[in-house]
């Protein structure tokens, strides 16, 4: 049977690569494996996928009983195919807290690591195997790498992810920067995109006290073509909120380049958590957030209802 390798719903260029890189691996090491998606990726994540040639894995809606699979970027089943604790899980690699819930049956291979990025402890497990990785997936570990620390800003960035990613650039004879613009440009550009999908598009489910969030970051370096939608996106969040079944919608824009984050404020849900969360005085429908730009180290943490 193939093993399936995927990543989490509402895919972003991690859960685009690392599949990919991951289905490279396991091939290389004898099992036949293919990258899935659970999702539409991202604007970032096609424009690599282009840049260092792959297609785009096929996109599937759930999994069957007893399919084996790898799980990346993620451990969280409300990410997860719906059918996900009836399929064969072999292994789950990943950088993000235990969520707790998923249920295998049998022991697994299980790696999570305190790293900024999956594609980085993918570099680590694949031991000497990593040398003959060709230049296709050595673009997306870096390309992976770029995104998840945007190009060291982030504060999850570590040694370990910036010495691999200045490796592989040096490989590949790529200038980290000018690249990483390139990324940042092609996930810049939302105007295709309606209200409701910038707002599931890179998000996810989290509990805290009691209520259910879902948890949406654009990464953006002109965040002005996201705030300048700001009524219309306001307007949307009730609505996507009762769709996918969780009390509120949490709207960040990451701005890339001034390193911090504009949170929207709708309501009195939002602008309490605004307060009680960061600290912070908000006065209108949203807040300027300095210095925050980690959905994983520096929002879901402090999130307080």
């Amino acid at each position: 049977m193939t093993t399936l390798v995927f990543g989490h719903k509402f895919p972003d260029t991690d859960s685009t690569g690392s599949p990919l890189i991951w289905e490279w691996f396991l091939n290389h090491t004898g099992i036949t494996a293919k990258a899935a998606l659970l999702g539409d990726p991202n604007t970032e994540a096609k424009f690599v996928a282009k840049r260092w040639g792959f297609d785009l894995p096929a996109v599937i809606k759930d999994v069957e009983n007893d399919q084996s699979c790898v799980i990346v970027d993620t451990n969280n089943p409300a990410e997860l195919p719906d059918n996900i604790n009836n399929a064969d899980v072999l292994a789950i690699i990943d950088h993000h807290k235990l969520a707790g819930g998923l249920e295998t049956k049998n022991p697994i291979n299980i790696t999570v690591r305190p790293l900024a990025c999956t594609a980085t402890i993918m570099h680590q497990m694949m031991g000497e195997h990593a040398d003959h990785m060709p230049e296709g997936v050595k673009g997306l570990m870096l390309s992976c790498i770029l995104s998840d620390t945007l190009a060291f800003r982030s504060p999850t960035t570590t040694e370990i992810d910036k010495d691999l990613a200045e490796k592989l650039a040096k490989d590949l004879k790529i200038d980290i920067e000018k690249y990483a613009g390139e990324m940042f440009a092609a996930k810049s550009d939302v105007s295709a995109f309606s209200d409701a999908e910038l707002l599931r598009m890179d998000s996810k489910e989290y509990a805290v006290d009691g209520k259910k969030f879902r948890v949406s970051v654009l990464e953006t370096t002109a965040p002005k073509t996201v705030l300048d939608r700001k009524a219309s996106l306001m307007k949307e969040m009730p609505k996507v909120a009762k769709e996918d079944g969780v009390d509120e919608v949490l709207l960040f824009v990451v701005d890339i380049l001034k390193e911090e984050a504009t949170m929207l404020i709708p309501n009195d849900l939002t602008k309490g958590v605004a307060e009680k969360s960061f600290d912070a005085k908000v006065e209108g429908d949203s807040v300027v957030l300095p210095g925050v730009m980690s959905r994983k180290k520096q929002i879901i943490p402090a999130l307080k209802v």
